[in-house]
């Protein structure tokens, strides 16, 4: 028999669970951002906390780097959070008017559940680019996120100049390489505006040419 001669049987497909796609899909559709000003107690508890937490380490990760990690701001810290707020404004804008760093300074204590995402880009293999660790946290927040939305919480990311002020750096212990992403507040939603339109895929979707044009 001539083994090489036989026909080249394709591997069977894998079967498609319609029902785990449709969920996954509605996930994904319902989530939405809600300002953390939307956003009252309850905040998760203890066990909800870990499913959140549990769900951003399913992220890729090349080369098992964990290049990112989440830091909680409890209700007790939120003052000194507030003061780097207002210090970072005052920074940029001298002339800040004290409504304006008050208005700077409240910013911390939104959402009951508040984060900072924050990526290394010098832990571990020093080849593998910032912009690839970024990717890994960004999918590790997405993650969170949608395991937040699952647990009936709305959530946001926000971010600012402020990410970037010595203060706030100072405050969390950022050391060289290290970068402040986003905040991440989760809560219970108050009030949500419509979902917005999604872009369809033909907004972002392409297929090179085989020509080279």
């Amino acid at each position: 028999m001539n083994v090489l001669a036989m026909p080249v049987q394709a591997a069977a497909a894998a079967p498609i669970d319609t029902d785990a796609a449709a969920m996954a899909a509605a996930l994904m559709q319902s989530r939405q951002t809600i300002l953390p000003r939307r956003l009252a107690a309850p905040g998760p508890n203890v066990d909800q906390l870990d499913m959140i937490l549990s769900a951003a380490a399913t992220a890729p990760d090349h080369g098992q780097l964990l290049p990112w990690r989440f830091v909680q701001v409890p209700p007790s810290a939120r003052a000194r959070l507030a003061e780097a707020f207002g210090a970072a404004l005052l920074e940029r804008d001298a002339a800040a008017t004290p409504d304006q760093v008050a208005q700077a300074q409240e910013k911390a204590h939104r959402a009951p559940l508040l984060l900072l995402l924050i990526v290394d880009g010098l832990r571990g293999d020093a080849d593998i680019d910032l912009l690839e660790r970024i990717v890994s946290a960004g999918c590790a927040v997405q993650n969170l996120l949608l395991m937040a939305t699952a647990l009936g919480f709305g959530s946001a990311l926000t971010s600012g100049k402020a990410l970037k002020s010595a203060g706030l750096r100072a405050l969390f212990g950022l050391a060289q390489g290290e970068h402040a992403l986003c905040f991440v507040s989760i809560g219970t939603v108050q009030s949500r505006k419509g979902s917005r339109l999604r872009p369809a895929p033909a907004d972002f979707f392409s297929t090179l040419s085989s020509a080279g044009t």
